[in-house]
């Protein structure tokens, strides 16, 4: 697990926030993440592809226009996508935050690009809860094709003999907290140590849960300002 020691590191995931400015413009955009080795080495990464941007005629992030992360691991000495969060604004007695994450795999579909989801649920903005990834006790949750027609459920020949991704996934992969809005994050990382071959395998997921994270300011309503954390960091980098 993963706990960062003080309020001092909330939320500080971002190695860079771009050109985000407390402004006018209805939009989020250019945040990103970068996870290191003890020895400085850059092992994952998230950067936000897909600003967050208001609806028209709202302050919130919307369902039908959702921001984007990319999860991001190193290869070749370049960076190849691994997986992709989307994350929104949910409506509702209390507001919360909605999200969808899919692996993304060159075997699936025929083309980068094509992926399957894995998990899509919700959080509460106020109280914050737990995002977590559990394939079941055998495996056989029914993740949804992004490049099938209509989301259809993918069937086993989408996959290969290998089953993919139950071949590399099986019961509990991680979870991790996540903080509601506007509060001191202290996140813990979980992961199935099955799931653990090397670095950048636990790297990955501690990129995806910060996104997750992050994702909660991001999908602020945009009548509010952002945390003071995130504004002193973005002043830092742009200096």
């Amino acid at each position: 697990s993963l706990q960062p020691e003080s309020c001092a590191s909330s939320r500080s995931w971002l190695s860079s926030l771009g050109s985000e400015r407390e402004r006018p413009a209805k939009e989020r955009k250019g945040w990103a993440i970068t996870i290191h080795d003890l020895s400085g080495s850059p092992v994952a990464a998230a950067s936000m592809v897909t600003p967050f941007v208001a609806s028209p005629g709202s302050d919130r992030v919307s369902r039908t226009n959702p921001g984007a992360w990319l999860i991001l691991r190193p290869a070749d000495g370049t960076w190849k996508p691994w997986g992709r969060l989307e994350a929104w604004r949910e409506r509702g007695s209390g507001d919360s935050l909605g999200y969808r994450f899919e692996l993304i795999s060159d075997s699936v579909g025929g083309g980068m690009g094509s992926g399957i989801q894995l998990v899509e649920s919700t959080l509460s903005m106020s109280k914050g809860g737990k995002f977590t990834i559990d394939m079941g006790s055998n495996g056989r949750s029914t993740p949804y094709c992004s490049s099938s027609p209509c989301g259809s459920p993918c069937s086993s020949g989408d996959f290969g003999n290998s089953l993919w991704p139950f071949g590399a996934y099986r019961g509990f992969v991680m979870g991790s907290t996540v903080e509601g809005e506007g509060k001191c994050s202290k996140p813990v990382v979980q992961i199935g140590i099955q799931h653990v071959g090397c670095m950048e395998d636990a790297a990955v997921f501690v990129a995806l849960s910060a996104a997750v994270d992050l994702s909660m300011d991001a999908c602020r309503l945009f009548s509010q300002k952002l945390r003071k954390e995130l504004v002193q960091q973005e002043q830092s980098s742009s200096s």
